[in-house]
């Protein structure tokens, strides 16, 4: 007579007691000798399987005895067969639909049938039950587990890319991974830009060196849910509430929330066959819509579709659009050696002001900080003497974690700007100077997203009239432009002590402890701004000149 033969246990146990489903297999094909039954297959599910998959692979042993007519099943145990109530109208059916069905339970002695005694069928039912109670509290003590690990600040499971786990069991915890964190803040960098869908950065990012544990190619729905994964910032997402986290973030809070709002944009970068250096990038004349670039007669035009009867009739080949882009570029470079270094002392004086004014509103934010950290930790005395309601403890602590949070983000910037004010202003003008330098390298290079990023950063509008380009500046560099179309005027060379001039900048009054004033107020374009217009009140005084 055949039999088949079901195995179940958990991968705790093999590694406690080294009782595996290798060594509990032979157990059952050892009782099936002596039962003289033949075994026809064997089912086997490991604990740490999914719910869905252990129920699949009982379905699928009762269908295949039932397409066999294997008339005798073989368990170790009762719960070793089933835990949960659901299973046993299918096993009582499968017994009882024919007189040779037979449950063989193995250790306890017991065969089931269907004349078997009413007692047997009562221990039958009893065994199951206190299987789903062990189950059923196993759940809940794991619940609280993970509860508790939260409230503790970590992730009670494993991190996402970038991290990895440190630590014995029960007391693990999550580190940035030096090897794997570089690729995911190079994956945030590249994602806003604007020039990359999620599936175009799956492939850049596998091109790159980026793997997932098993050291495959992350799919572009991993990659997306990567982008939108909070535990990047310092949070723990945990059945759709955000928990405060004690691992150290990866990216900044700004980062994050910009490529959030660029995921829910109707904008948002998809995948495209054709990567034209100027796609989306400048707009029609007539009706203010993008120019569309397709490849023709082995050249790349750019034309406006006429969606709404637009008058422009012309097709303007890439290599022409480039070369009066060029100009923008040449545009923005100083001539006036002289200017240039006055410019450079002008920022170097007002920094001084800067990281005092800086360091004075960081002191400040520190102490409201630990404020706010006092007030998180009675609320959480609070909870556990029970003098609070649950309701009333998760609505405060995320208003403590949200003002923590954004007091957290303005320490981080002030200080960034304390220390990188004066190199702001100086790779600013650097970079206005060598525009045209960087853009023609990269092109050489064929890194057509670092020109659409450089031009991008330096031109606000491009538009297309009948072949010929127009442009305005960023706001930023549009200060420069203006200012290098006035000193690049032969009467400036008439100044002779412009470097002797000090030019201060009026301080702002320090209201850090409102709420509004947890961003840097004093950006980089105001000074460059002032010194130029100092520079120019200074020498109409001095020489009568007017534009």
């Amino acid at each position: 007579m055949k039999t088949a033969i079901f195995c179940r246990v958990s991968s705790k146990e093999q590694e406690e007691t080294g009782y595996s489903l290798p060594a509990q297999e032979k157990f059952l094909r050892d009782y099936a000798d002596k039962q003289g039954l033949e075994v026809a297959k064997v089912f086997a599910i490991s604990e740490s399987a999914a719910g869905k998959t252990q129920r699949k692979v009982f379905i699928e042993m009762i269908a295949y005895v039932r397409k066999h007519d294997i008339p005798t099943i073989i368990v170790e145990t009762t719960d070793r067969l089933t835990r949960n109530f659901a299973d046993v109208p299918t096993i009582d059916l499968w017994i009882t639909e024919n007189e040779n069905h037979q449950v063989h339970l193995a250790k306890e002695g017991c065969i089931l049938h269907n004349t078997s005694r009413s007692h047997e069928w009562f221990m039958w039912r009893v065994k199951v039950a206190t299987a789903e109670y062990y189950v059923r509290l196993l759940s809940e003590n794991v619940k609280k587990g993970q509860k508790e690990k939260i409230a503790q600040g970590w992730l009670p499971t494993k991190p996402p890319n970038g991290y990895k786990t440190i630590g014995e069991t029960g007391h693990k915890t999550h580190i940035i991974d030096e090897d794997t964190a570089p690729f995911v803040r190079k994956m945030f960098d590249l994602y806003l830009t604007g020039n990359y869908s999620t599936k175009r950065l799956s492939k850049k990012m596998f091109a790159e060196g980026m793997r997932s544990q098993l050291g495959h190619k992350l799919p572009h729905s991993r990659i997306h849910s990567l982008l939108r994964e909070p535990f990047y910032i310092g949070k723990i997402k945990w059945n759709d509430d955000l928990y405060e986290g004690k691992h150290q973030p990866l990216i900044t809070v700004e980062q994050f929330n910009k490529v959030q709002a660029m995921l829910k944009s109707r904008t948002t970068p998809k995948y495209r066959k054709h990567n034209f250096l100027f796609r989306g990038l400048i707009k029609c004349a007539g009706c203010h819509n993008s120019i569309t670039f397709e490849t023709a007669k082995g050249h790349i035009y750019g034309h406006c579709n006429h969606y709404h009867e637009c008058p422009q009739t012309t097709w303007v080949k890439e290599h022409e659009v480039e070369a009066q882009l060029l100009e923008g570029f040449e545009t923005l470079k100083i001539k006036n050696s002289r200017i240039v270094g006055w410019l450079k002392k002008a920022l170097k004086e007002s920094h001084q002001d800067e990281v005092e004014y800086h360091n004075n509103t960081v002191g400040e934010l520190e102490a409201r900080y630990e404020a706010v950290q006092k007030r998180m930790d009675k609320l959480y005395d609070d909870k556990l003497d029970e003098k609070i309601t649950p309701e009333f403890y998760s609505r405060k602590l995320k208003q403590y974690s949200d003002e923590k949070d954004e007091i957290t983000e303005s320490i981080k910037k002030h200080s960034q700007a304390s220390t990188g004010y004066i190199n702001l202003g100086v790779n600013i003008y650097e970079l206005s100077q060598r525009a045209k330098e960087l853009y023609l390298k990269a092109k050489d290079k064929g890194m057509i997203d670092e020109q659409r990023a450089l031009i991008r950063f330096i031109f606000a509008t491009l538009t297309v009239d009948e072949g010929k380009l127009s442009y305005t500046y960023s706001k930023t560099f549009k200060i420069l432009s203006e200012a290098v179309e006035e000193t690049n005027r032969p009467k400036v060379d008439k100044i002779d002590d412009l470097e002797n001039g000090k030019f201060e900048l009026t301080k702002k009054p320090d209201n850090s402890t409102q709420k509004d004033a947890l961003l840097p107020l004093r950006p980089i374009w105001l000074t460059i701004r002032v010194c130029l217009y100092c520079q120019r009140q200074h020498f109409e005084s001095t020489h009568e000149w007017h534009r």
